[in-house]
Formats: structure tokens, C-alpha cells, sequence
């Protein structure tokens, strides 16, 4: 296997002017669109996936162009190839949309984001279809009501406070609640260490039933142990008289997957979706301008929704920037 020299295709134009003679006004023949930024549309798209799609900044841009491309490029030059793709993918978040309302499960989670200093919150909510990402100032009840919008389903997600106020059948994340449990069987104190037994133990008993349903007896038998043994816990200000009120408090949210078909029981598809955003965040520390959070959104949800639907990342991206370039609505039909 070998790579053919990469050569630059230069297009020289010349663009005539002329003077009225009636009026003596000057006139000049106008760009074509796709000439219009000194750049084509493959090149503004490898640019925009080096940047987004791989996470490079733009100082490591700058010697990828100089030494790979054999093309000089400046911060700001690599900074408007950004924009130009950050306004091409604006109909395919607009399009995401979409089938993430029609999608009868969603599956969210969110972490930490910073706007050059304030702290802000970077949402993502995965489906079947797609993956959507949303940068909101806060990660608050307000947030998570933009991110849903007008959307009535089946949410799955971990136990973050906001997350139970769902009016709708929610699955809780039954990997969070083994984390939790894990822990406390590790701790020295033996209640605690008693307590995160038990309660791993039981939660491990929850996972086989997702391709086993439990019978009716082996069900009421299940609940009758977790009101049992988390009672005398129930009033302690302990980590595991917390987690034994999260479980009771949840219990109803914590077998939906056996009921629902196709419902996981964990959120690891959100997590797997957030995860490449929260490594770009201890990279770069955030965005420095709305403009930048538009950018991110955009590219998350795109990088996101092409792996799931195993498409090409950069064949998008040329197919955005040239529709952008021709004033055409890009192709959306594979988002639905």
C-alpha cells in the first residue's frame, strides 16, 4: 500500500472589469461561489475534520498544512475554514432534530464545559438514528427541558437530579448504581463494606433479566430482599444509607428494560457519545466564544451520528461545504 504525492490543483482565474461608456461607472465579473474563499470544498472539509473530527487545535493544524499539504496556512485562515464548515453543518443539526423527537427511547448524559472561564454544561442525547449535542450555560432543569424540547419518551439515563423529575417511564443506569455499590463493599468500615455487598450482589441479579425475564415469583421475591435488607439503612446519613434511599427512591426505574424491548440498562451508548467531547475539553479548556460553542455542537453531532451509522465523517463534510458553496441544501435523507 502507498499513497500518491499529494499535489495542490491550482485554478488561476481572471476575473475582466470594464467602464461603462454610457455611464462611466466601473463593473466587475463576479466569483463563482466555489471560488469565492481561495479554497475548495475538500480541502475546507479536511481542514474542518482535522479540527473536529480528530480534536486538533489550530497550532497543530499549521505545521500538518505546511508539511503534509505543502500549503502555508495562519491561525486566522485556519480559524475562517472553521467557520465556513461550522455554517455548513447548520442544516444538519437543524435535520437531527428530527428523528431524535421521533426516537421512542433517548439516551442522555452530560459533563462539564468551559466557556474561557465560567462553567458550562455539554449535553448529548443519543438514539438509534442519531447523536444531538447542546452546550447550555448550566447544567440545571432548564438545560436538560432544552435538550428534550417537546420530545414524550422513554429516557434512559444515570441518577443526576434532574434526571427523576421525568414524567415518563425512565431506566436508571444500573453500571452507576454497580459503581456505587462496588465502592462501598471496598471501604474498611464494615457496615458500609456489608451494605455495598448486599447490594452488588442484587444488582448483578438485575442484569441476566435482560435476556432472561424473571418470573412472576422470582421478581416479587427480588423486591421483597431489596425492602428487607436496605430497611435498617433507611435513616442513616452514611454513603450506604444514601445509596439504600437512591435504590428505593429508584426502584421503579430500575427494571424498565425488562419490560421495554430494546431499552439497555445501562446509558453507556450516551457515555460513549460525551466521551470524545470531554476529552476535547481537557485538551483545549472549552470554547472562548458562542461561536465556538456553535462549532462544537455541530461537529460533535456529526462525528457522533456518522459512526453510529457507519458513514464517512470527511465525505459529509465535502458534501456540506459543497452545497454550501452552491447555495444547495446539502443530503439529509441518511439522518432519518
Amino acid at each position: 500500500m502507498e499513497l500518491p504525492p499529494i499535489e495542490r490543483a491550482v485554478t488561476h482565474g481572471v476575473w475582466p472589469q470594464g467602464c461603462c461608456r454610457g455611464g462611466g461607472t466601473w463593473s466587475k465579473a463576479q466569483l463563482p461561489p466555489a471560488h469565492a474563499t481561495g479554497s475548495g470544498p475538500r480541502f475546507r472539509a479536511l481542514i474542518g475534520a482535522l479540527a473536529g473530527t480528530y480534536g486538533n487545535g489550530r497550532r497543530m493544524g499549521q505545521p500538518f498544512g505546511a508539511s503534509v499539504l505543502r500549503v502555508p496556512l495562519s491561525l486566522g485562515a485556519l480559524q475562517k475554514v472553521r467557520d465556513r464548515v461550522t455554517q455548513a453543518l447548520a442544516p444538519h443539526s437543524e435535520a437531527m432534530a428530527l428523528p431524535a423527537r421521533r426516537a421512542p427511547v433517548n439516551y442522555i448524559d452530560a459533563t462539564a464545559w468551559f466557556l474561557t472561564h465560567p462553567l458550562q454544561g455539554l449535553w448529548v442525547r443519543a438514539s438509534d438514528p442519531v447523536a444531538f449535542s447542546l452546550l447550555h450555560p448550566h447544567r440545571s432543569q432548564e438545560a436538560f427541558a432544552a435538550l428534550l424540547d417537546d420530545w414524550e419518551g422513554l429516557l434512559v439515563s444515570a441518577g443526576y437530579g434532574v434526571y427523576p423529575s421525568w414524567v415518563q417511564a425512565r431506566q436508571t443506569c444500573l453500571a452507576h448504581l454497580l459503581r456505587t455499590a462496588r465502592g462501598l463493599a471496598a471501604r474498611l468500615q464494615p457496615d458500609l463494606a456489608a451494605w455495598g455487598a448486599w447490594a452488588m450482589a442484587e444488582l448483578h441479579r438485575l442484569c441476566p433479566m435482560a435476556k432472561a425475564p424473571p418470573t412472576g415469583g422470582e421478581w416479587r421475591a427480588w423486591y421483597a430482599r431489596l425492602g428487607k435488607l436496605s430497611e435498617p439503612y433507611h435513616d442513616r446519613q452514611s454513603d450506604a444509607g444514601r445509596c439504600a434511599r437512591r435504590l428505593r427512591r429508584e426502584r421503579d426505574s430500575l427494571w424498565v428494560f425488562v419490560i421495554q424491548c430494546g431499552v439497555e440498562p445501562t446509558n453507556h451508548r450516551a457515555e460513549r457519545a460525551l466521551r470524545f467531547g470531554g476529552l476535547w475539553r481537557k485538551r483545549s479548556h472549552g470554547t472562548a466564544s458562542p461561536k465556538g460553542n456553535r462549532w462544537v455542537e455541530r461537529i460533535l453531532s456529526r462525528k457522533e451520528t456518522c459512526r453510529r451509522q457507519a458513514r464517512s465523517p470527511y465525505t459529509v463534510l465535502v458534501d456540506a461545504v459543497t452545497s454550501l458553496f452552491h447555495g444547495q441544501q446539502p443530503a439529509l435523507s441518511w439522518l432519518n
